[in-house]
């Protein structure tokens, strides 16, 4: 039997969906993506949602349009992705990274306000796995250094404090304390790239919530100049009989998502309440097989603290072993024919970053996660037998 770790979940709705786009004559930034957005806002009960082309652009977009620059720092795990630190670096800022807590994928809370001080603009928290994380934690420390806050832009001098982005890159459809993720924080980037719950192929999207003093009309319409070339028209408009002329109000970005991707996340969001439910079932099934192996499994759902995740990524973590180890699992793994991978290699282990001064011996909490870690496979078209056979393997891969 053949596994791969993670194929997209696309059927006729979104085949269909992306032929009336085509057929429409309208394939760039459209109708469909603005109803794209309006279908996010209202899944996530947020004030606005911008899609862009991937959520990389979302993530350094929003920090352009917060103002964050050189000579700024912004707090992101050192267990993540690159981009939600390469998103600090494209602005000119700098990245500061914090650990995990002790046998967790998420920051430590308890340290992150000593990283905070007067040239920190912003904290980046990643909902690793589609987990959210504790948003009341992270607001309780940026509120507890409010002194501290240096406004230097318009929006900083809004929320007049270290401002929240939620890297949601796995967590849409998650929930903590009732809230929907899209919502925890003051901003949150999603990604709808190929792996993801719900795609797109390649695409992103930023939402953020009420704020008394923000003009979210504004808002939208600064984060379209961004994407848009610094553009006063985007191409719909300038179609309007008449309506040619436009202005270039900065050298600015190109990054907006097109109406043919969004058609795919018009049909995907549709079917999602579906998808998200087979995950859960296949979650369950792995945590009652693996129940009584030496491995610890990410909780996923916790009804005494609150939250339920999107089920993005199962992680395991081979206890007590190495990571020599675990890469053995993996090559035994993919010799029955089960693609697996890991998350995350900390990014003080990347050269990248490692040139620029982070040490992964500064991080040890961060390597204690990533050296036994190993990610099974985990999607809405895995079907009863084929995850069976995922445990089958696993279990004899463990223990040779």
């Amino acid at each position: 039997m053949n596994i791969p770790f993670s194929p997209p979940d696309i059927g006729e709705s979104e085949i269909n969906e992306v032929v009336d786009t085509l057929k429409s004559g309208w394939i760039t930034t459209g109708p469909k993506t603005k109803k794209f957005e309006k279908l996010i806002s209202s899944y996530c009960m947020s004030d606005r949602t911008v899609c862009f082309d991937s959520c990389t652009s979302a993530l350094e977009m929003t920090l352009r349009i917060l103002g964050v620059k050189k000579g700024d720092e912004v707090i992101v795990p050192a267990y993540t992705y690159t981009a939600t630190a390469s998103a600090v670096c494209h602005v000119g800022a700098k990245p500061v990274m914090i650990d995990c807590m002790p046998n967790s994928i998420q920051i430590d809370y308890d340290y992150l306000p000593e990283l905070i001080n007067e040239h920190t603009k912003a904290v980046i928290p990643v909902d690793v796995a589609g987990v959210p994380c504790d948003y009341d934690k992270i607001f309780e420390a940026v509120y507890s250094k409010r002194s501290l806050f240096e406004p230097s832009s318009p929006m900083q001098d809004i929320y007049n404090r270290v401002i929240v982005i939620a890297d949601g890159a796995h967590s849409f459809g998650a929930r903590r304390n009732f809230q929907m993720s899209g919502t925890l924080a003051d901003f949150t980037a999603f990604s709808f790239h190929a792996v993801k719950n719900l795609t797109t192929g390649e695409g992103g999207a930023i939402t953020w919530r009420k704020h008394s003093d923000l003009d979210s009309d504004e808002l939208y319409k600064q984060y379209m100049l961004l994407s848009l070339h610094g553009q006063s028209k985007d191409a719909l408009a300038k179609t309007q009989l008449g309506a040619w002329e436009y202005d270039i109000i900065g050298p600015y970005f190109k990054c907006n998502m097109t109406d043919i991707t969004a058609s795919i996340g018009i049909a995907q969001i549709k079917r999602y309440p579906a998808l998200l439910k087979r995950r859960r079932q296949l979650i369950e099934f792995y945590d009652r097989e693996l129940s009584n192996q030496r491995v610890s499994v990410l909780q996923h759902y916790s009804e005494r603290d609150n939250f339920s995740s999107s089920g993005h990524l199962y992680l395991v973590k081979l206890l007590w072993e190495s990571e020599a180890y675990r890469n053995n699992v993996i090559k035994k793994m993919a010799s029955y024919g089960v693609s697996t991978n890991v998350h995350y290699k900390p990014l003080p282990m990347m050269t990248a970053y490692r040139r620029m001064g982070y040490k992964i011996e500064d991080f040890p909490n961060a390597f204690n996660m990533y050296k036994n870690e190993i990610t099974l496979p985990l999607y809405s078209k895995l079907t009863d037998e084929q995850a069976q056979y995922v445990m089958e393997c696993f279990k004899r891969s463990i223990k040779e």
